[in-house]
């Protein structure tokens, strides 16, 4: 061969990787898991060389500042990769929606991995994932080469699998079968005619509410497990009706996944601590934390069982961990006034050196909590009986007062009713005041008589 041949360029397959820059906080509270990831270090001492040198493709990594381009370069290289790795230890929107265009796009080649001890906080438990450890955020090269050896072996068998898309829709995108469409119309259909009957039960009185409920399961069984809208819906209408034994044995009914989803998995927990089974309701809200992560959602849940086993047993182990449960829900989200409304009660019955304080900082955060839900989601189930919760708190009568009016003009669902009134009491015994203490006692009185 002639020295002045040139050298034909050797082509390679292209991987796209979507990952964040820079050093992210990871949002895992887990002691001994890392607080935040060098993401450019991961890249150039795990990703890169596993892509280039182990796989064998051309690694690009998603650009950091494409100006205006961003969207039209991002979705051309997601689409026409032949293979996508998306990095989904950090929770990041972007992330989430680079993966939601490649799924769509391409039937193959979109690979998710992620450090062995993350919880993200999209729902990306029905998709198969790689794990890899990451025993610090710095990157050490020995941290380095561990990860990459371990995804080395796991991402390959992982290339072709299907995308959730095409899996979900034979002959997507372009002959997608009529007979699919004609399927989801008449599910359409179906769930417009549930609706109506749903919201005719809930106007319903609370005497003709159950049976009516009844006859609702047992008209819309068979769909109702294969249709998990349905099967939601009925669940929060018989968890409002405070019909927790039924609440169970519809549950019992489902088939997996949607009887194992977490989100059913609460609710099925709730019903069996108002049953009284609060410890197994715990155990099972625990196991919930340790499996898909935790939520402000659940650990209020857990919160909720141990101040029903302080209140059944005044054990002051019961007040801690229901304390405990809630400030760590609080903090996990702070516009979710749920966990904090619960707090400033439990600190003043505790009222430990510093509770006082404690106390009247969850106060305020409730109080600011709700007054953005006010504003961006007045429709929120719990805004009201949570606000008359804090009127309570603070001895405010009057608000109080507005409040049970309003609840009375809007109606109330006996199980948020119940769930209310408890709060009440404490509020009410924890006022020094015996004449408010004595007024909110007669509109408390007035607020168990709603139906």
């Amino acid at each position: 061969m002639s020295l002045n041949t040139p050298t034909q360029p050797t082509l390679k397959p292209v991987c796209f990787m979507i990952m964040p820059y820079g050093t992210k906080p990871t949002m895992s509270d887990v002691p001994g898991n890392p607080a935040t990831i060098n993401y450019d270090d991961l890249w150039e001492k795990t990703f890169r060389p596993l892509i280039e040198d182990d796989l064998g493709y051309l690694a690009i990594r998603a650009d950091q500042d494409l100006g205006a381009l961003i969207i039209k370069k991002m979705i051309e290289r997601l689409a026409l990769s032949d293979l996508v790795i998306a990095e989904v230890t950090s929770p990041n929107a972007n992330v989430y929606y680079e993966i939601g265009v490649r799924h769509a796009a391409k039937n193959t080649g979109c690979v998710l991995i992620s450090a062995d001890w993350s919880k993200q906080h999209f729902d990306l438990n029905q998709i198969a994932q790689v794990r890899y450890p990451l025993a610090e955020g710095t990157v050490s090269d020995a941290t380095a080469s561990l990860a990459r050896s371990t995804l080395k072996t796991a991402v390959v068998p992982m290339i072709n699998g299907t995308s959730p898309v095409y899996e979900c829709l034979p002959g997507y995108p372009g002959q997608v079968r009529i007979e699919n469409i004609e399927a989801f119309r008449k599910q359409m259909d179906d769930i417009s005619v549930f609706s109506a009957e749903l919201k005719n039960i809930r106007l319903m009185p609370q005497d003709k509410r159950l049976t009516s409920t009844q006859q609702l399961i047992d008209k819309y069984k068979k769909i109702s497990s294969i249709m998990p809208l349905i099967s939601m819906e009925i669940i929060y209408l018989l968890r409002d009706n405070a019909d927790w034994e039924s609440l169970v044995t519809f549950i019992d009914t489902l088939s997996d996944p949607l009887k194992s989803a977490p989100v059913v998995q609460e609710q099925r927990s709730l019903a069996r601590s108002k049953s009284g089974d609060h410890l197994q309701a715990i155990a099972v809200l625990e196991d919930l934390v340790k499996r898909f992560g935790d939520t402000s959602e659940r650990l209020g849940l857990i919160g909720g069982r141990y101040k029903k086993l302080f209140r059944e047993t005044k054990d002051p182990a019961y007040l801690n961990k229901a304390i405990n449960a809630y400030d760590q829900g609080m903090r996990l989200d702070l516009n979710d006034f749920y966990p904090s409304s619960n707090l400033s009660r439990l600190y003043q019955t505790r009222n430990r050196a510093g509770d006082t304080e404690k106390a009247k900082a969850a106060a305020t955060v409730t109080l600011i909590a709700c007054e953005r839900a006010r504003k961006l989601d007045p429709s929120n189930e719990w805004l009201l009986p949570t606000y008359l919760a804090a009127a309570f708190d603070s001895g405010n009568v009057e608000k109080a007062t507005e409040l049970f009016n309003e609840m009375s003009d809007t109606g109330i669902q006996p199980f948020k009713r119940d769930a209310v009134v408890g709060d009440l009491e404490l509020a009410i015994q924890l006022h020094k005041d015996d004449g408010v203490a004595g007024e909110l006692a007669t509109l408390l009185n007035n607020i168990k008589a709603l139906k």
